[in-house]
């Protein structure tokens, strides 16, 4: 199945403001159409999966810039612009909520302690069921602690989901993990697939067959980035990978054994249209 691209870097291209520490989520209060648009150029170039701009509506993030008491109300309006974008497509298309780390996506000595996560993440992932999303994707968690606190929330939901983790490119979690710990941490909670996303696209292969390894029995599932986070103002786009090249990167993935693919930042929808060509129209 094919997921979307970013949403967050395709924002910060058609002028959102995505400043930290709300990034995406501003556009949820100051421009909730242009998510919407997005949504919908991806179900046009062939998305199968939509995810809900949810990266930063947790109520952690959203107290940083004073609207803490808004998250569930954006969490919900958020899945709602997906949902619509989704039910206008003509075709089956589903809603994931993103359940991202609490803290810095780089910054794994940022996760907070246990009891935090714990109820914070049980927080997001009840809001996120609650307004109607099909699954959850737990994305770039850079530690085993946190990712599995956020792959036990998503259990408690009852909703498949997929546990994915940022990598060093060296078969390591950012935190320095093994992957091999990860998968250990979180089998027993049933993810539906395990996945690796926001490395560099031309790097992922290594730490994609390592999962695989590690992961035999279970889905797995790849979405790359191109570029790198510059300040508090956005990112830089640091590779000039094409749509093109991005899908024969994506056909490696494939052929390792993801059977979900998508693109993390800097991706946009020509990227997921490449995605739909390569494996719907020209593989064989």
């Amino acid at each position: 199945m094919i997921l979307d691209a970013a949403m967050g870097t395709e924002l910060q291209r058609r002028g959102a403001d995505t400043r930290l520490p709300l990034w995406s989520a501003r556009a949820l209060v100051e421009s909730p159409e242009l998510v919407s648009a997005i949504h919908a150029d991806e179900v046009a170039a062939g998305a199968e999966i939509l995810t809900a701009n949810t990266f930063r509506t947790h109520r952690r993030t959203l107290e940083k810039g004073r609207l803490g008491e808004k998250s569930r109300e954006l969490t919900t309006l958020a899945v709602r612009l997906a949902r619509e974008a989704a039910d206008a497509a003509g075709r089956p298309v589903f809603v994931a909520g993103s359940l991202s780390p609490l803290e810095d996506c780089y910054r794994p000595d940022l996760a907070p302690d246990d009891e935090a996560l714990r109820i914070e993440h049980r927080e997001q992932a009840e809001s996120l069921a609650s307004a109607g999303v099909d699954a959850l994707l737990l994305e770039t968690h850079n530690t085993v602690r946190e990712l599995a606190a956020a792959a036990r929330a998503a259990m408690e939901t009852g909703l498949p989901f997929v546990a994915s983790m940022v990598t060093d490119g060296k078969g390591r979690l950012l935190s320095g993990e093994p992957i091999e710990d990860a998968v250990r941490a979180v089998r027993s909670l049933g993810p539906d697939a395990f996945s690796i996303n926001c490395v560099p696209a031309r790097r992922l292969a290594f730490d994609l067959s390592r999962l695989a390894g590690a992961a035999s029995d279970v889905p797995l599932a790849a979405y790359g980035n191109l570029g790198l986070p510059a300040d508090d103002r956005g990112w830089e786009f640091t590779d000039e990978l094409s749509p093109e090249g991005y899908a024969a990167e994506a056909r490696e993935w494939l052929a390792i054994g993801a059977r979900l693919v998508g693109g993390c930042c800097g991706t946009t929808p020509a990227h997921t249209a490449a995605l739909h060509y390569a494996i719907n129209i020209a593989s064989p």
